[in-house]
């Protein structure tokens, strides 16, 4: 014991304190990381079973819905507003769908069968019946009526009409209007070079007037004008004797009467457009004001 001068000094004791310490984590039986690990693994397992569960309870016509949103997201913003395109599909789905298409079927083979049978017994039809093709295509319903050597519909390089051609798109325009279907007028020429009238003027333009001739005769026979959606021409680009050019079959007038699918589908695409397709202003091609 050490010696003060206030006496005697407590000896210094110096003590030690061990303290364990716990590491979290690691690979012991007692560490935590397997928490975390589950935890994660809980929730991707919650996730993938709500994701299921939407998919099962979500209709076919909003899956594309939300399909078409995503192909095209600034359309269905700028058209439909936020989120409209998700609720909402171009064309009736699944089992919809096909019983429009067949509902469109039997009514255009019912209008075929009663157009050939006018055709048949209408004395102004009647000798031209190899003139007049009525048929059912991927479009509907197509009625052309096509040249003739002998008996053209028009006279050469013009666009005014025969007067038996008069009287056929006249028969045709009061059978049109038994159908609520949209129609689609199509002008076509041969391949021959327009070369008479005013320079420029050429087989597009051409078609495009003969088209417009057909359609101011169909609505003067009866037909609804509302019922257009389309008047074009097309020269001679699609052939009907494609061996053959220059065949006067070439010049024709392609009436169609179309089904749901191909109007939605023309809508659609004009969509993007400044082209206005509606009951009050036939689409016009080429670009030119219907007369």
């Amino acid at each position: 014991m050490a010696e003060t001068p206030e006496g005697p000094r407590e000896p210094l004791l110096i003590l030690f304190k061990k303290k364990k310490v716990r590491v979290h984590g690691g690979g012991g039986a007692h560490g935590g990381s397997w928490k975390i690990a589950y935890a994660d693994f809980v929730t991707a397992m919650m996730a993938f079973f709500l994701l299921m569960w939407l998919l099962m309870s979500t209709n076919h016509g909003d899956l594309v819905g939300i399909a078409q949103y995503f192909n095209r997201p600034l359309q269905a913003v700028f058209q439909q507003g936020p989120g409209a395109a998700a609720t909402s599909a171009p064309m009736a789905p699944g089992p919809v769908k096909e019983e429009q298409g067949q509902k469109d079927r039997d009514t255009l083979e019912n209008l075929k069968a009663k157009i050939d049978a006018l055709i048949r017994s209408n004395p102004k039809l009647a000798p031209f019946q190899n003139q007049i093709k009525v048929d059912v295509t991927a479009e509907g319903l197509r009625i052309q009526i096509v040249d003739d050597k002998d008996r053209p519909m028009f006279d050469s390089g013009r666009a005014v009409l025969k007067d038996y051609s008069r009287d056929i798109l006249k028969q045709i325009g009061v059978a049109l209007n038994g159908v609520q279907n949209r129609i689609s007028i199509t002008g076509h020429t041969d391949s021959l070079k327009y070369s008479a009238g005013e320079a420029g003027y050429s087989n597009w333009d051409l078609s495009a007037d003969r088209a417009n001739a057909a359609r101011r005769e169909l609505i003067a026979g009866g037909m609804a004008e509302n019922k257009l959606v389309q008047v074009r021409g097309l020269a001679d680009a699609l052939p009907l004797v494609r061996n053959d050019p220059s065949n006067a079959a070439n010049r024709r007038i392609s009436i169609v009467v179309m089904n749901s699918e191909s109007v939605g589908r023309l809508l659609r695409d004009d969509q993007t457009s400044s082209v206005q397709v509606g009951p009050s202003a036939p689409l016009v091609l080429p670009t030119q004001a219907v007369p």
